[in-house]
């Protein structure tokens, strides 16, 4: 094995912990895949002799590259990521093994909080919080002290602290999914209002277009609107959190994710399209 090879290898030891730095950063499958490429292309031109903790020093270029591609967006007024729903994670089957890859996501309502940072604070708070990266290091990457730096994490924190937690039972979740889906299937509109909270929100992607719904009696009529196609759904698991997904001819077409607080669901996000599914 020659020293390029090595190097290789090496990297990918750490490819799925910078995919999760990546992904907490960008929100994006695609985008987080081609930040840790990225990384690599300036690993694989660099004296790597002279690394001395290879996992910290690719932690923080793989920081920089998506600090870099968060401000491209901003500066980029028709790019429609802002008005995207983050990719999700989407894990199948009811077995515990499966449900433990869970633990190395995030749930959808945190990154949509992080998403509405601005790219200072999301590094700040993603590589400290989520990765415990020195506030020195994060400095460096930002070019500002160490106590700005903890300024900016300590703004998002609280913003953080305002995204809602789920009940922490699957299982439990999953019975308030499938009796939401029952009620939908009969039309039974006063059931579905009482499954939800009445300061519900429904965030729903489709053709590209982000539209939002807030309050019980408004997400329990969208869902009325759905009644015919609510038997073709199955179970899945997004981000850790109960969902629903509905494939035609062997395609993914809607992906549906159900936040459920105290048995009530406070928050649902819906994936709708096959081209904008596709990529997972």
């Amino acid at each position: 094995m020659d020293d390029k090879d090595a190097l290789a290898q090496r990297f990918e030891e750490h490819r799925h912990h910078l995919r999760a730095v990546a992904y907490r950063m960008l929100g994006s499958l695609g985008d987080a895949e081609d930040a840790v490429q990225e990384s690599w292309f300036r690993l694989s031109r660099s004296d790597a002799g002279e690394i001395h903790n290879l996992g910290g020093w690719l932690t923080t270029v793989v920081g920089r590259v998506c600090l870099d591609m968060l401000r491209s967006r901003e500066s980029r007024r028709e790019d429609p990521m802002p008005d995207r729903l983050p990719d999700p994670i989407l894990t199948f089957g009811d077995d515990p093994e499966q449900e433990a890859l869970t633990a190395d996501s995030v749930g959808l309502a945190l990154m949509v909080v992080l998403q509405e940072l601005n790219p200072a604070e999301r590094l700040a708070f993603v590589l400290h919080d989520m990765f415990s990266v020195s506030f020195d290091e994060i400095a460096r990457i930002l070019d500002r002290t160490p106590a700005a730096t903890r300024q900016l994490a300590s703004r998002a924190r609280r913003r953080v602290q305002g995204a809602a937690v789920p009940d922490s039972d699957v299982a439990g979740q999953r019975r308030v999914v499938d009796a939401f889906l029952s009620a939908a299937r009969v039309g039974d509109f006063e059931s579905l209002v009482a499954l939800l909270a009445p300061d519900v929100l429904l965030r729903a992607e489709m053709a590209g277009t982000l539209t939002v719904i807030k309050g019980a009696a408004e997400v329990a009529a969208r869902a009325l609107m759905f009644r015919t196609v609510a038997q073709d759904f199955e179970h899945v698991l997004v981000n850790g959190a109960a969902g629903l997904m509905r494939t035609v001819d062997g395609r993914m077409t809607t992906v549906g994710v159900y936040l459920i607080r105290d048995g009530l669901i406070v928050e649902i996000d819906i994936w709708d399209g096959a081209d904008r599914l596709s990529g997972l």
